[in-house]
């Protein structure tokens, strides 16, 4: 029968160097199995290759655990692995767990739970490199010898560098033979497998800030993260019994979760994936979007039959692309209908209005305004027509900023009580095939190699806002957990900055200020739109990617609970990506920006990009502002 040992095991995956504060407890009475109170744990000091193991495989109390970890300098560790109550009569330190090996240039941690036919497995284990041979006597020292062997037969250096179904195949192998609760790490990544004969159970839950103060307490152990220098750490726990607070998952039989700096990215079950954010949906045409399309429609008829008829003429020369020599290209993206892979390229069609009331409770004497509120006009974006109407006279000033912004500086000298500003816009948005990321130049691994001259030109957007120097090490901690759990692909990690910070932060109105820095948005895990952009922008840029803040708005349609920004003016944050472009990333919605955001004033940060911005020079008293923004899409 499977499980004649009873034991517990603990698994930490955290985002970056951690001391958490862990305690044991042996349980009291008749245990199940002839063996004695052993326990066993591993780490990765500081984030070495090397790992500590420190155990203990007949103890009679917690005094030898606590002991093991006192020196809380060189307890600091991304993977934490612990078992306790694993060890048989007569156990050695040899055959106590968790298990280290060195290969492959680091050394690897394994623990298993359960009982595995040793003369199957010996069997099973064909490799018969010299360095692949058990230590110890146990199944669990075969099971890992086995993975490894496995492992380098793939040609892998890491368990990132093997596919995820083929090492689930392999953790399947083993637990045909018997029962398989598996945890193994190479010190970055960790594998956990729950067997589908177990007889324990195992659980799961992802912890992140602010911790609670009391800790974690189970029947088997306890852990609290309450060192002040791991105040913001993220964690991805796996344990065998489930915690008295916290929303603690059970793994499913079969199930294989690998987890990266304190983050789940693969899982053989979806259901256990973190979820993706939902997609915005298109509406059907109101009675007053038609009407509205049908009054645009006579300002434009001739604009639009012009694009009624390159639009035709490309999908012609679509049809007819094997007569097209290999040398030539459409310049003008905007009349590419296709992708490469023959999807559909269409334009969304978008009517917005953006109005802004102030009101004083004295009369404004004099004041200066600056206006940018028109839409960028590029290869992706047209504007059909857009006007700007002010409810107060004065003189007026239309300039291109350095940013590339249609400003309009505007002056009034004439008193008023109540100033009116009021955009409207019409807009096309058109469809994008994916980037490519085939040629060399296009770079996909962290860091990104740039020429002097782009160093140079892009110098504005990889300056970091100025913090204290310790809040930017957390900062440049936090991005790097990001690429380091991504294997430092570009893509990848600012994907995955982008549905973080969408999944942990709070979207909460009124919790912050223009004067909020991106370390207290990361602190208090809370913000608006323009707090997330500038915390993409400055992990973007901890990272040695040019990031941009950028002002626009986006269509949600009449279903938008789940999106924000809808009725107000949103911000976003856009990377560079040589011989690639600007590419639009929107954290407050975990979504890349593509034909659901409207694009208009972009900066360095908010200051350089911000809608509407003033000075009142006599006058005024109090100042009441109300923003009113709608997006309407329009159905030709």
């Amino acid at each position: 029968m499977f499980g004649d040992i009873s034991s517990d095991i603990f698994a930490f995956s955290f985002d970056g160097l951690s001391s958490p504060v862990i305690d044991l407890k042996f349980r009291s009475g008749p245990q199940k199995g002839d063996h004695t109170l052993g326990w066993g744990l591993a780490w990765y000091p500081s984030g070495n290759k090397a790992a500590q193991v420190a155990k203990d495989p007949a103890a009679r109390d917690t005094v030898s655990f606590r002991g093991a970890i006192s020196d809380w300098e060189g307890f600091r560790s991304t993977v934490f692995f612990c078992k306790v109550r694993g060890a048989a009569s007569g156990y050695t330190h040899l055959e106590t767990q968790p298990f280290t090996r060195s290969f492959a240039g680091q050394e690897w941690v394994f623990m298993h739970n359960g009982n595995l036919d040793k003369e199957a497995l010996r069997k099973l284990h064909d490799n018969t490199s010299i360095f692949l041979e058990p230590l110890g006597r146990t199944d669990s020292e075969l099971a890992l010898v086995f993975l490894l062997g496995r492992i380098q037969d793939y040609g892998a250096r890491t368990l990132a560098d093997v596919d995820h179904h083929v090492l689930l195949s392999w953790f399947m192998q083993l637990d045909d033979l018997g029962s398989a609760d598996i945890a193994i790490s190479d010190g970055v990544s960790v594998v956990v497998f729950y067997s589908e004969h177990s007889e324990s159970t195992l659980y799961y839950s992802r912890i992140s800030p602010p911790h609670s103060s009391t800790g974690f307490e189970s029947d088997a152990a306890s852990f609290a993260i309450d060192n002040p220098r791991d105040l913001f750490r993220t964690a991805l726990v796996f344990a065998s019994s489930p915690f008295n607070n916290g929303n603690w998952t059970p793994m499913q039989p079969g199930q294989m979760i690998i987890a990266r700096r304190g983050s789940m990215v693969w899982s053989n079950k979806a259901e256990a994936l973190p979820k993706a954010p939902p997609t915005l949906q298109r509406d059907q045409p109101s009675d007053s979007q038609n009407h509205i399309a049908n009054v645009l429609k006579e300002h434009t008829s001739e604009r639009s039959a012009l694009f009624a008829s390159v639009q035709s003429q490309s999908q012609q020369t679509a049809h007819q692309a094997h007569i097209i020599p290999a040398h030539t290209h459409i310049i003008n993206t905007r009349s590419i209908t296709h992708a490469p892979d023959g999807t559909p390229l269409t334009y969304r069609l978008y009517d917005v209005l953006h109005t802004t009331e102030y009101t004083y409770a004295q009369p404004v004497e004099h004041s200066t305004h600056t206006f940018r509120l028109l839409p960028v006009e590029d290869q992706v974006q047209e504007v059909i027509h857009s006007t700007l109407s002010l409810s107060a006279e004065g003189e007026s000033v239309r300039f291109e900023d350095v940013f590339g912004n249609q400003n309009i500086h505007y002056s009034i000298i004439n008193p008023y009580t109540s100033l009116n500003v009021t955009v409207r816009s019409l807009v096309k948005i058109f469809g994008q095939a994916p980037d490519d990321y085939g040629p060399a130049r296009r770079q996909t691994n962290l860091p990104i190699s740039w020429m002097p001259w782009q160093n140079q030109v892009m110098e504005p957007y990889m300056i970091v806002l100025e913090m204290p120097e310790t809040q930017i090490v957390e900062l440049l901690n936090y991005a790097r957990s990001f690429s380091e759990r991504n294997g430092n692909h570009l893509l990848d990690t600012l994907n995955d900055m982008n549905q973080t910070i969408y999944r942990d932060y709070g979207y909460v109105p009124g919790s912050t200020s223009v004067s909020t820095t991106p370390f207290d948005v990361y602190a208090n895990r809370r913000g608006v739109c323009q707090d997330f952009a500038n915390l993409f922008i400055t992990l973007a840029r901890l990272l040695g990617v040019p990031a941009r803040y950028r002002m626009g708005y986006i269509y949600t349609g009449e279903n938008h609970e789940n999106k924000f920004q809808s009725d107000a003016s949103h911000a976003w944050a856009e990377v560079y990506i040589p011989y690639v472009g600007w590419r639009g990333f929107d954290p407050t919605n975990g979504c890349r920006v593509a034909q659901d955001h409207v694009r208009v004033a972009c900066g360095r940060n908010y200051l350089d990009a911000t809608p509407t911005s003033g000075t009142i020079y006599r006058g005024g008293g109090r100042e009441t502002l109300k923003v009113e923004v709608k997006v309407n899409e329009v159905f030709l």
